[in-house]
């Protein structure tokens, strides 16, 4: 008899990735995989070579690609194989939040998610000096956004979430904070802070914090000490804002450490730290991430995900010779590397400039997940000193190898055309890189400008029989899953995580549970902190992660958290605490793994599969 595991993982596949057009038929994951490799292979000088390699990665559930690329790899289908996009600046006008809007409606048709800055919207109250018309700010154009989007999902086309941004010193900052404080609003949008360095230190010094907007001129009578320089979001070079308002740093970053105790938004990125860890600053600016956050991306950017499913790769699990095999590992990442990058140029673009800015940069997101059972096969705990050296040391490797097979495939087939060589080596990323591979670099140039990020992974890892999720801890070894099915109802499956199902059918039902079991609610905010840091740095895109808190955890030590994210030099964070927004998370996060609401609100694996 299949158990829970099998029939949820069965279910996942048939609802979700399944071709149900194929011919023949496809009766297994076997097949969706080898229809997958096959078609990502065309593209290789020898693609049934290729298209074997391909299959051995996925067999078994070893690499996981990306939820759009299983589902529309080698279908008839007009769909994008890329999970999520970021938009283009959104213009000051009408006509320019009009398209905007149409760009992002036409990118969700084919199933990807969209992140947008609306921080180039003027604040509500400023007068248009064309028209004479009152702006009524970005808050309320993100209302017509969320509309579209519940529009789009009614469709029943697949569909993904969307991010707004907004900066923090935007004179409507204050409404952004607020803005999801009500249950039923902005249900499709995830929001976060573009936090600067003189905002943190601001807070820190405990000043005055100007809003400001970009001005051209004067207006009469205006003394100029009423305005500032700043590089805003889209403009490449400094330019003059005027001075709104001023408010007290601490009370605003209060506010926005209040409302992400109470509703789990906003998050907050470190957007200065984003561009300045940037691999490609030399040539773009940032201000904006895929809807989970993992993707910092320019205008246009889209998200080429899979994932190391790390469990796949223990021997001897719940044993003194516990351990990780770093050369099949490596292995595995060097292929993953030619599948991603081959995925760019089999797939559709909802929009030109789309696929003009992908294969300008060839970004790709490798990333892990399945890591707190492999940690707990281990007989490790997820928060220790030990978890955290073992994560790290597979992070690093993955990211050697798939910095040298990326030069490598450069030779082959040649450097992601934005490569500058002089300014892409002198990034801090690649200074940090193996000197080795920085003298291949020099020599060779690079396929891809990018090459790490770490997705929620959250129904591609249900489809591997229930693994945890992206570097997320477990959030109960046995659980309720909830799971929406395509005519919009749930089905629900009794089961339990994927480590400790392994280790019952060794250990009997009896036996006591080892130490090496932990949930999420037995690992504290700065150890959740510390697995994400410990990553963070050999990643050089970012982290999908969300600290769950409990729910008596105290209000005023919510904003050390996010300090101390800042100060472990992560590039975001965001805060999820039990009981925060349950009736949103049923109903705008009806999220595909769990039932309760203690899973990370934050990360989109949600019924809009966004993994």
């Amino acid at each position: 008899m299949d158990s829970p595991e099998t029939k949820l993982s069965r279910f996942v596949w048939e609802t979700r990735y399944r071709d149900p057009d194929a011919r023949p038929p496809e009766t297994s994951v076997e097949d969706t995989w080898r229809r997958v490799a096959t078609a990502v292979s065309a593209v290789e000088r020898e693609p049934s070579l290729w298209s074997e390699r391909f299959l051995e990665i996925l067999r078994g559930f070893r690499f996981l690609p990306g939820g759009r690329i299983l589902a529309g790899a080698g279908t008839t289908r007009q769909v994008t194989l890329f999970n999520c996009f970021v938009m283009g600046r959104i213009e000051d006008s009408m006509d320019g939040i009009f398209e905007a809007l149409k760009e992002g409606a036409l990118t969700m048709q084919q199933g990807g998610g969209v992140g947008y800055d609306f921080s180039t919207l003027r604040p509500r109250g400023s007068r248009a000096r064309a028209t004479g018309m009152v702006a009524s700010g970005p808050v309320s154009f993100m209302h017509v956004w969320d509309a579209m989007c519940a529009t789009v999902l009614s469709t029943g086309a697949r569909r993904g979430a969307m991010m707004a941004t907004l900066r923090c010193d935007h004179p409507d900052i204050e409404e952004f904070i607020d803005a999801k404080r009500a249950p039923d609003v902005l249900r499709h949008f995830n929001l976060s802070v573009l936090v600067t360095d003189a905002f943190m230190q601001a807070v820190k010094d405990g000043l005055e914090w100007p809003l400001v907007f970009p001005e051209r001129e004067l207006q009469d009578g205006e003394s100029p000490d009423a305005s500032v320089q700043r590089i805003w979001s889209g403009s490449p070079a400094v330019v003059r804002c005027r001075i709104h308002k001023r408010i007290a740093a601490r009370e605003l970053w209060q506010r926005l450490c209040n409302s992400a105790y109470d509703s789990a938004e906003p998050g907050v990125l470190f957007v200065d730290r984003i561009n300045a860890a940037n691999n490609l600053a030399y040539c773009e600016q940032l201000s904006a991430t895929n809807p989970c956050g993992e993707e910092p991306l320019p205008a246009y950017g889209a998200c080429n995900l899979g994932s190391i499913n790390l469990t796949a790769f223990v021997s001897d699990p719940f044993t003194p010779q516990a351990r990780l095999d770093p050369q099949a590992i490596a292995a595995t990442a060097r292929c993953a590397v030619r599948f991603l990058d081959d995925v760019i140029e089999i797939s559709r673009f909802p929009l030109f400039r789309q696929r003009e800015q992908e294969h300008r940069s060839r970004r790709i997101g490798l990333g892990i997940t399945g890591l707190a059972d492999a940690i707990a096969m281990l007989t490790l705990r997820y928060d220790s000193e030990a978890a955290r050296q073992a994560a790290a040391r597979v992070m690093e490797t993955i990211r050697d190898a798939a910095y040298e097979v990326s030069v490598e495939l450069a030779h082959e087939k040649g450097a992601f055309p934005d490569f500058r060589c002089e300014a892409y080596l002198d990034r801090p990323f690649i200074r940090a890189l193996p000197a080795q591979i920085q003298l291949a670099i020099g020599r060779s140039g690079i396929r891809n400008s990018h090459l790490m990020a770490i997705a929620p992974a959250g129904t591609i890892s249900l489809l591997a029989h229930n693994v945890s999720s992206g570097i997320e801890p477990s959030f109960g070894i046995e659980a309720v899953r909830r799971v929406v099915s395509p005519d919009g109802t749930y089905q629900h499956f009794q089961t339990t995580s994927y480590a400790y199902g392994l280790w019952r059918s060794g250990h009997g039902s009896t036996a006591d549970l080892p130490s090496c079991f932990v949930n999420a609610s037995g690992i504290s905010a700065h150890d959740h902190l510390l697995m994400q840091a410990a990553l963070q740095a050999h990643v050089d895109g970012s982290i999908s992660k969300t600290i769950a808190l409990p729910r008596d955890f105290p209000r005023s030590d919510a904003g050390e958290i996010f300090r101390s994210a800042f100060d472990l030099g992560l590039k975001g964070c965001t805060l999820y605490r039990e009981g925060a927004r349950t009736a949103v998370i049923e109903g705008r996060f009806p999220v595909s793994a769990v039932s309760q609401p203690e899973r990370a609100v934050h990360c989109c694996e949600v019924e809009r599969e966004t993994d």
